[in-house]
């Protein structure tokens, strides 16, 4: 996977989305991977903002991803969905 940005809630639960489809699993097989329902990892993939930090933290490690935290550029939110 190449590096993508996420500005908002529903960028990153798009991001979670497309690792997870590539990765070849459904949201079912991903909560079991964490022990998490199947409706939490689609709370997380809506960008419903109400997901513990440890939730996302968990789903990352499982789809093999970490986050980066750097200096935020000048593009806009929409700038950054014109890349999705």
């Amino acid at each position: 996977m190449t590096e993508a940005i996420a500005r908002t809630e529903k960028q990153l639960g798009a991001i979670i989305r497309r690792v997870r489809k590539q990765s070849g699993l459904t949201q079912g097989g991903l909560g079991d991977l964490i022990h998490l329902r199947q409706g939490t990892i689609s709370r997380l993939e809506a960008g419903e903002p109400a997901v513990q930090l440890r939730t996302l933290m968990e789903t990352l490690s499982a789809l093999k991803l970490e986050l980066v935290i750097r200096p935020r550029t000048q593009a806009g939110a929409a700038d950054i969905e014109d890349l999705f």
